[in-house]
């Protein structure tokens, strides 16, 4: 099997990397994999996943909500029930941030196609991308949404865009800088770049280490701490503009965490520990399990 090595940082360019830690892959095929860190700017990585060609085995878990929509499990139940108001919070933050009631919005990574279908619903002209031709099939099937390949991305315009949406999408991209830079290039000049990625250093992932669910190695490739995504934004011309917690996301992988911990009751542990990650990423919202980041296009001169 051909594997990503990475040997540079793709944040700074340094290669003073080191182990921190391994983690299992708990969804697929109970592979172990290595997170690494960069010393000198602090980013965190898997090392040697599974190349682009040869990593969509390890997505085809019935389990994978994002692809499959299922509802097996407390833990993926608790996930349709908060779905719902996530979506109108996503809808009320894109509205307030770019100034607009509608516009044109492309959302990469789209999954099974909620979001874009409830944009869609409210006047936005909307354009989505994702890999799973099982996800694309439903998108098509459940809401009539057309959802292209990743290989369609280099088609759209220059500046055709208002708003791009990642939606837990960014660590998945083995082509990390080349993504941030299309996305500049497909923003208009007051566009703006909605990110939502989990966070390594919240008070979850802090309590589980390597047991973290949402370490979802060796389909996570990449873990943005919220200092770290800010520079690759400043690296790629945007401008951090807010950071909002998502609250209801500790709950899902603390349960998801005790499950791999094998706890007895892991539903009632993992909502215990995600009450108390909620409530500290009330006191400090950077502890917050998962973070929604808002980047301004940076005009370049």
């Amino acid at each position: 099997m051909n594997r990503l090595h990475i040997d540079t940082c793709p944040l700074c360019g340094k290669d003073q990397l080191e182990k921190v830690m391994t983690c299992t892959d708990h969804y697929a095929t109970n592979e172990p994999f290595d997170i690494c860190r960069c010393a000198s700017c602090g980013f965190l990585f898997t090392q040697d996943v599974p190349d682009e060609s040869e990593i969509g085995r390890y997505y085809e878990s019935p389990d994978y909500i994002s692809h499959t929509d299922t509802r097996k499990g407390l833990a993926n139940r608790l996930y349709h029930c908060v779905r719902q108001y996530m979506l109108r919070r996503k809808a009320r933050l894109i509205k307030r941030c770019c100034g607009l009631s509608r516009g044109r919005l492309l959302d990469i990574g789209t999954g099974t196609g909620y979001f874009p279908h409830f944009m869609s619903g409210r006047g936005w002209r909307v354009s989505a991308i994702e890999k799973s031709p099982q996800a694309r099939v439903f998108a098509r099937e459940h809401f009539g949404l057309e959802v292209n390949a990743p290989e369609a991305l280099p088609a759209y315009e220059t500046g055709s865009f208002d708003v791009v949406t990642l939606w837990h999408v960014m660590e998945h991209l083995q082509n990390l800088n080349e993504t941030w830079e299309r996305i500049y290039s497909l923003l208009s000049d007051r566009g703006i770049l909605v990110v939502a990625v989990p966070n390594p250093t919240s008070f979850d992932a802090r309590f589980y280490k390597e047991m973290w669910a949402a370490y979802d190695v060796p389909r996570h490739l990449w873990h943005f701490a919220p200092s770290v995504i800010q520079q690759f934004g400043a690296k790629h011309g945007f401008i951090l503009t807010e950071r909002h917690p998502m609250p209801f996301d500790a709950f899902y992988v603390s349960m998801l965490s005790e499950k791999y911990r094998k706890s007895s009751f892991p539903f009632v542990k993992g909502m215990l520990k995600g009450m108390e990650a909620g409530l500290a990423s009330l006191v400090k919202k950077e502890r917050s399990s998962s973070m929604i980041y808002v980047f301004q296009k940076k005009v370049k001169a």
